[in-house]
């Protein structure tokens, strides 16, 4: 089994490690005992699951140091280990807790007074931190995530994980202007310029995906000049989306009742990008 423990000082990303991972496919596990990872890795090869991710922070802090042995223990068992440790310089790190308005997990663990139950500050939390996960950080993979991008660091745990992009999935769908423009758009396009089928009295019942529909949208230049102007636009800018990391693009193609010319488009793009990419379809004003 590939297993990867992910730790870190709070708020140096390993949420964002955390959820690349499971992107790719990884069963993944938060928080998690160490004393209970040999069991868990048990449960989970007899189930069949080969690649697991799993984090471990101050949240066990009383049980780290079973760690060392539990990581030890599954190599002399087979299994794939690779340790994940992510940091970050203390000004950074006050930084984002300022930003989110979050409390450190430490802060309502560590009294700085026994007797008057005051707390230890932000930057004492963060230290007492550091002493805690050394050990930890020793034996481990450590990407310091100072000055860096939550993006950079979703590509330095992949190259450090050796996994693939997690592909991205092109949405093209119809909608109506006068019901309204999509939230879940990236890209709009307008189609209402086109020659509208509509006022033909035997296509207006009809939509898009008909064959006399199709057949009327075929003889309009202006229709496949627009389509190939959408098209070329999205193979020119795809690449950097998936550079990105982005999971998901969605591309929305609106006229004005969504029946005929913007489903035309859409089944059209969808048929040029199918080969190649991973393509969802949808049409909102279609039963």
């Amino acid at each position: 089994m590939e297993i990867l423990l992910i730790s870190g000082i709070s708020g140096s990303g390993k949420s964002v490690a955390l959820n690349v991972v499971e992107d790719a496919g990884y069963y993944c596990v938060d928080n998690l005992p160490p004393s209970l990872l040999p069991d868990l890795v048990t449960t989970l090869t007899k189930e069949g699951i080969l690649s697991a991710a799993i984090a471990i922070d101050t949240r066990s802090a009383t049980l780290l140091t079973n760690l060392p042995d539990a990581i030890q223990t599954l190599r002399d068992q087979g299994h794939e280990v690779k340790v994940l440790f992510l940091t970050a310089s203390t000004e950074s790190l006050v930084a984002r807790f300022s930003e989110t308005r979050r409390s450190h997990p430490l802060s309502h663990r560590l009294a700085k007074d026994k007797d008057t139950g005051d707390r230890l500050s932000l930057t004492e939390c963060i230290q007492e931190e550091r002493e805690i996960l050394a050990g930890i950080q020793l034996v481990a993979h450590v990407i310091d995530t100072s000055d860096l991008s939550a993006n950079k660091l979703r590509t330095w745990v992949k190259d450090m994980t050796q996994i693939g992009h997690t592909p991205l999935t092109l949405t093209f769908e119809s909608f109506a202007f006068k019901i309204g423009v999509p939230l879940d758009a990236d890209f709009v396009f307008d189609v209402r310029m086109l020659p509208n089928p509509h006022y033909d009295p035997d296509l207006r019942p009809l939509t898009g995906r008909d064959e006399p529909v199709i057949r009327y949208l075929k003889e309009q230049a202006m229709v496949h000049e627009m389509f190939d102007d959408i098209r070329q636009f999205i193979a020119k800018w795809l690449p950097a989306f998936k550079r990105d990391n982005r999971s998901y693009l969605t591309v929305a193609i609106g006229c004005t009742g969504g029946q005929h010319r913007s489903v035309y488009m859409v089944e059209k793009l969808a048929e040029a990008f199918r080969q190649d990419e991973q393509v969802l379809l949808r049409h909102r004003r279609l039963s």
